[in-house]
């Protein structure tokens, strides 16, 4: 998709219906001089929900329409007849969408499957009719339930990219061209850095017909969790990744250095992320001599899996995929 037409964060106002006003009527007919209390309820108001889309990938939709009503209820009337409830206003957002409380910052709700729904305000209650009210020693009960208010508030929805594999590293080191070598998406590529300015999805396809979803990250650099280069923006999306493919490319001067920046930025932002299984792919090695690739095997981060790859030529893409799918079930 273009990039003008990817949107991760957007703040709307919604409004709740007003429950409709129960009714005060009594029944009235040509041989029925004194009918007792039949007033209706009132309808319900209708809510405001989230609802989860496998069909929606940004927030975009959402851009131009930022104030979302729901429809009050109707009030009830004569013989006992229910007002209409108002229609819900239900928000289609994509899988991984967080709403937040733009006034105490809390989150409301997420949304991570497709057609799960979270309500962000329930619609008022319809309030009673008259003949609810009818009892023993008060026949006529002239009084009905008014509806319930509408609930109204702001809200901030932050789209966290859902994808099993997240691909971390600094601009340009072959993210990108990965994932379009491993499956059919197709990101921009180009000799510089932040060529990659959204999240892009690709469904990778291993052994035996499994597959699974890789993410390509905008490119980190160090700072990024105060705000550097394309700064935090990013940064979230790496929080629904199964797994962290680590990447370096083989041309670094230090590779352990430059994978210690990167692991810093991603504690620094949210130290969970730890927590992730993590694996080292060292890229672009159809550049590199052997003199090279020797030197970086003594220099290697201790405590993960490190994989040397090319995209180009396609050296281990296939063993990649293997320790990706291994790790994926050791997660699972």
């Amino acid at each position: 998709m273009a990039s003008s037409n990817f949107v991760d964060y957007v703040k709307i106002y919604a409004r709740s219906g007003a429950g409709g006003n129960g009714s005060a009527h009594f029944r009235r007919e040509k041989f029925v001089a004194f009918g007792g209390p039949d007033g209706g309820d009132g309808g319900h108001g209708g809510s405001v929900i989230l609802k989860g889309s496998s069909q929606h990938w940004t927030l975009i939709h959402l851009k131009y329409q930022r104030h979302i009503f729901a429809e009050d209820g109707q009030s009830g009337s004569g013989a006992r007849s229910t007002g209409k409830s108002g229609r819900d206003s239900v928000i289609l957002v994509p899988l991984g969408t967080v709403a937040r409380d733009v006034e105490t910052g809390e989150i409301v709700g997420e949304v991570t499957a497709d057609g799960e729904e979270v309500v962000l305000l329930k619609g008022g209650r319809g309030g009673l009719g008259n003949w609810h009210f009818k009892t023993a020693t008060n026949q006529a009960p002239r009084y009905a339930q008014p509806g319930g208010e509408r609930k109204e508030g702001a809200f901030i929805l932050e789209l966290k990219v859902l994808a099993d594999v997240g691909l971390v590293g600094f601009p340009n080191a072959g993210k990108s061209t990965l994932l379009s070598v491993v499956s059919a998406a197709r990101p921009k590529i180009a000799d510089y850095a932040f060529t990659t300015l959204e999240p892009n999805l690709g469904i990778v396809e291993a052994r035996e017909g499994r597959s699974f979803v890789m993410a390509d990250i905008p490119g980190i650099i160090e700072g990024a969790h105060e705000g550097r280069g394309l700064g935090i923006r990013f940064l979230r999306h790496i929080e629904r990744n199964s797994i962290l493919l680590f990447m370096i490319p083989a041309t670094t001067e230090d590779v352990a250095g430059e994978y210690g920046i990167l692991l810093n930025e991603l504690t620094q932002y949210n130290s969970e992320l730890l927590d992730k299984r993590r694996l080292l792919a060292i890229t672009k090695c159809d550049t590199a001599d052997d003199e090279q690739l020797a030197k970086i095997k003594k220099e290697l981060p201790k405590g993960i899996e490190t994989i040397f790859i090319s995209s180009v030529s396609g050296q281990n893409i296939t063993q990649l995929k293997d320790a990706l799918w291994s790790a994926l079930v050791a997660e699972n």
